[in-house]
């Protein structure tokens, strides 16, 4: 049985306020020294992305290799979550809001258009034929190194939580096994600003990426001008969905989960069966399974030393860096809905339904609008060139039987994906609010309303400060870098906290014997 946590001294203000006064200031100085501020931050991006970019790779990398060790190894792999003799959840519940509630929505938007991205790029002509390589880029941006953080600290917080039944659900609580009671005091809070400083930065950066898509799409559908009210209006729906249903916890948000699958799978059966390209989609797919497979190492660690085109730093060194910052939230979430499994189940599963996920859509909706360009000629890559990404993607949807249907179940797709996500961060949020939250307690549904309104008052103040956008978005990717310092700590901790224990009940297990 769940228990409410009480409302008032237990709330600690200063995570809670902090991060959003930072924003904030950060937002009015981009906005009353726009070109200054946009200067430093661009130099900054630049250091971070391209002179230490190598940084980002190695804990993506890193990442990956300590996750797979943990699942096949014979001490971490057999380590159960709790004390449950089942998983909280059945199979395809939690594989679904693993999915759904991480970067469901991102994956969607990005499999539209992604490969088209690439078509320009000269790195991606060099290496040959553009039908190998344009579908084969996004499965590797998007696949196992991206989910690896995710799986990492999954990991480590749920045994934070479900085994050592630690009351403070946070970062700093996490690297207690290295720093001792410094947790408690200013280090913590510096660790938990920070943490929440990344969440908040990037909620608010990742709606300019679906806001603007799904306006262009209700504004064909029904002849309405994409202004800024009808953002707004876009914005306040997806907010009042998620704030609903994250006012019922876990279970409301399992449900919503549920429901983003079932719109997943119509979409998917849309674009693979409907667009008369079946045979093309399902063909280039297994292709570029194969290519990333057979030049994944190549990839993983290409970094163009001479610096001839950018492509590694503008891409790859780009999404390890966004996919960091946004691993301050939802790996919490999916430790949160894995109690009752072992490690190797956490470590296997997350790898298995996220990336499942994820090649579905690149694989079907990205290779649909693929086909539209080296098949029918539709000049997709031209208009993502000429800067209207969403007009680019308005033609691959009027190349489909019944656009407007097709739009439609896109955009309610995208706006139950983003409530989704937005469900488990603001769970997420609500917990790093409290001084002390027990495993069997979810935060107030006041507290997780509160949340929900302040994560989206920012993507709404940004439609009106237009050029804090690009200045905002490099702080996110900035914030990469401190939250893969953390991340290092974090697994550091951990790594020592259970070799302890597991020393701990191999000494016990002999004097039993004994």
């Amino acid at each position: 049985m769940i228990k409410k946590q009480k409302i008032g001294s237990e709330i600690d203000w200063v995570t809670t306020i902090v991060p959003f006064v930072i924003v904030l200031c950060l937002m009015l100085l981009f906005m009353i020294l726009p070109e200054q501020s946009k200067q430093v931050v661009t130099d900054m991006r630049s250091f971070f992305g391209d002179t230490i970019g190598l940084y980002y790779a190695f804990i993506g990398i890193g990442c990956m290799i300590i996750s797979l060790c943990w699942a096949f190894s014979g001490r971490y792999g057999q380590i159960v979550l709790g004390d449950e003799r089942k998983p909280l959840y059945s199979n395809f519940k939690w594989g679904t809001m693993i999915f759904t509630s991480t970067m469901a929505a991102d994956i969607l938007f990005y499999s539209l258009c992604e490969w088209a991205l690439y078509g320009g790029e000269p790195h991606v002509a060099s290496l040959g034929d553009l039908q190998v390589w344009l579908p084969t880029f996004p499965l590797f941006h998007w696949g196992p190194i991206a989910w690896a953080s995710y799986v990492v600290l999954a990991v480590c917080f749920g045994y934070m939580i479900y085994v050592k039944k630690r009351e403070r659900q946070r970062f700093s609580e996490a690297m207690r096994p290295l720093f001792g009671d410094k947790v408690d005091g200013v280090l913590g809070y510096i660790i938990d600003i920070t943490a929440v400083f990344a969440i908040v930065c990037a909620t608010a950066t990742t709606f300019s990426l679906a806001t603007p898509l799904l306006t262009r799409a209700l504004s064909v559908v029904f002849g309405i001008p994409a202004t800024t009210t009808m953002v707004i209006i876009v914005l306040l729906l997806i907010c009042s969905i998620y704030t609903i249903t994250v006012l019922f916890g876990l279970s409301g948000i399992s449900k919503l989960a549920s429901l983003c699958s079932y719109l997943f799978f119509a979409l998917l059966f849309y674009f693979l069966f409907l667009g008369g390209e079946t045979r093309y989609i399902i063909e280039t797919g297994f292709a570029s399974i194969g290519n990333l497979i057979q030049n994944f190492i190549g990839l993983a660690t290409y970094i163009d030393p001479l610096r001839h085109d950018t492509f590694a730093q503008d891409w790859t060194i780009y999404y390890w860096a966004y996919w960091l910052v946004w691993s301050v939230a939802t790996p919490f979430f999916i430790a949160i809905i894995s109690k009752g499994r072992t490690i190797r189940n956490v470590v296997l599963g997350t790898f298995g339904y996220g990336l499942a996920g994820t090649f579905m859509s690149f694989i079907i909706i990205g290779n649909y609008g693929l086909a539209q360009q080296l098949k029918h000629g539709v000049d997709i890559v031209g208009e993502v060139q000429n800067g209207d990404m969403y007009n680019a993607i308005m033609m691959i949807f009027d190349t489909l039987p019944l656009p407007s249907v097709a739009l439609i179940l896109l955009a309610v797709t995208m706006i139950a994906f983003y409530s989704t996500t937005l469900d488990g961060i603001t769970y997420v949020a609500s917990s790093y609010s409290y001084k002390n939250l027990k495993p069997d307690q979810e935060p107030s549904k006041y507290i997780r309303a509160v949340w929900s309104v302040l994560l989206i008052i920012f993507p709404i103040a940004l439609l009106f400060a237009e050029n804090s956008l690009y200045a905002l978005q490099s702080v996110t990717i900035i914030a990469a870098f401190p939250v893969g310092l953390m991340l290092i700590l974090i697994v550091a901790a951990f790594i020592k906290e259970t070799r302890l224990d597991i020393k701990d009940v191999e000494r016990r297990t002999l004097e039993n014997d004994d």
